[in-house]
């Protein structure tokens, strides 16, 4: 049994697919860019959205701002709730905390952004930690989230082995897996999200789960949805 679990949350928790590549595309017009297939952003999901638009789009540092403003104007508003909770998560959430573990959300999507989706699915109350990115774009990176949530949640003092064996990382992109590795964390991967074929094996992933089921078996040995 892990005794603190982090979890990433889009794609993780929730599937954020409609929201988010449409306030891509949203972004992407204003900028002059029409991209009819949403299907072809989705790997805007996951990773900051600065990366990606510089990324996949060459932006300019001027340019990314614009896009993220823009993204931000249908996201904030519209797209934050064209998202849907996976299928058992918030019975396993409970089930988790009734066996004691410690929860804490480690994304980089802006935390109060976080707050309202967990709030929207009624799952706020799982988690004891809540830490996203700030709303300035800083503290974006998956390291500098999963520093942060470790160090609200876990004593100072334990060894790195203590610390593989006691705290597990939860995502669906290797961005959740270096974040995990960079702090000594055992990392698990989910393929129901986001991740590109092969992309969870190449990062290194301690665990690699098909479903909500057998990721509550890696996390504490079992699952009952009822």
């Amino acid at each position: 049994m892990f005794k603190y679990i982090l979890f990433d949350l889009d794609g993780t928790l929730t599937d954020p697919k409609l929201g988010i590549t449409s306030c891509v595309q949203y972004a992407l017009r204003a900028l002059g860019i029409e991209e009819p297939d949403l299907d072809k952003l989705e790997p805007f999901i996951g990773p900051p959205l600065k990366d990606s638009f510089m990324e996949f789009y060459g932006f300019s540092e001027e340019q990314t701002k614009k896009a993220i403003d823009k993204y931000h104007e249908r996201f904030d508003e519209k797209g934050i709730y064209e998202n849907e909770i996976y299928p058992g998560i918030a019975a396993m959430l409970g089930a988790l905390k009734n066996n004691g573990s410690k929860l804490s959300i480690a994304s980089s999507k802006p935390t109060p952004l976080v707050e309202r989706v967990l709030e929207h699915f009624d799952i706020k109350q799982y988690f004891d930690y809540i830490v996203g990115s700030n709303l300035d774009g800083t503290r974006s990176r998956k390291e500098e989230v999963v520093e942060e949530a470790l160090r609200q949640m876990i004593p100072s003092g334990l060894t790195q082995a203590e610390r593989k064996a006691a705290v597990a990382m939860v995502g669906d992109r290797r961005f959740d897996v270096e974040g995990a590795k960079a702090h000594g964390l055992t990392s698990i991967g989910v393929s129901f999200g986001y991740a590109p074929e092969g992309e969870l094996e190449q990062a290194g992933a301690d665990y690699i789960v098909g479903t909500v089921e057998e990721l509550y078996h890696v996390l504490n040995g079992g699952f009952d949805e009822q």
